[in-house]
């Protein structure tokens, strides 16, 4: 069987992709498991240069079929902040959060749109590179709520379902959410290329 690799070094986020891939005939694995230890910094403007640096990478070194992905948050109120910045906004998930809530204390509850934003790039070892990419709309809540997620998911409102992200089931989160939009795409691109 073909190896799929997921660019990190994240068992979490492996296991999460192992999920939303299920049933192509490929093993998902990470860099670990590859025995990578080569760090890609990303240096990209945009999720989608990031995921693209990362794939290409990760391909050229691995000579396997590589996913990486790129994501975070983007806010209205802030121009977009803090995006490709997510990940570095502050030290841990909670100062993150802390900042994010600082520095929107102000802002009413109908300026706190957002978006949660997520590229993955699909790097053959020859180079070619595809993208997708899935968005998921919602808002800034005003306090943290529920323990299913990480990074702003328990700040990230969704007005359809009345729940942050973090309260959302596993099944609905691996429906609505960017990285799950994102990967169905990428899915239909793998199912056709792997049958090709």
């Amino acid at each position: 069987m073909k190896s799929l690799l997921v660019a990190t070094t994240n068992p979490g986020k492996v296991a999460e992709y192992q999920v939303l891939l299920q049933g192509l005939p490929l093993s998902i694995i990470g860099l670990r498991e590859a025995g990578i230890a080569v760090d890609v910094a990303e240096m990209g403007a945009t999720f989608e240069e990031n995921a693209r640096i990362k794939s290409q990478a990760y391909a050229s070194i691995s000579r396997r079929l590589t996913l990486a992905d790129d994501s975070g948050v983007c806010v209205d109120a802030l121009g977009g902040a803090p995006g490709v910045y997510s990940a570095r906004y502050a030290r841990s998930d909670h100062a993150r959060i802390e900042r994010l809530l600082s520095e929107l204390n102000d802002v009413p509850d109908d300026r706190r749109t957002a978006r949660f934003v997520c590229v993955i790039a699909l790097a053959q070892p020859a180079g070619e590179i595809v993208t997708f990419e899935g968005r998921c709309e919602g808002r800034i809540a005003r306090q943290p709520s529920g323990s299913n997620g990480f990074g702003f998911d328990p700040i990230f409102f969704i007005p359809e379902h009345n729940q942050t992200m973090a309260d959302l089931s596993n099944e609905i989160k691996n429906r609505i959410s960017h990285r799950a939009r994102a990967a169905t795409q990428a899915r239909a691109w793998l199912m056709k290329t792997c049958q090709s």
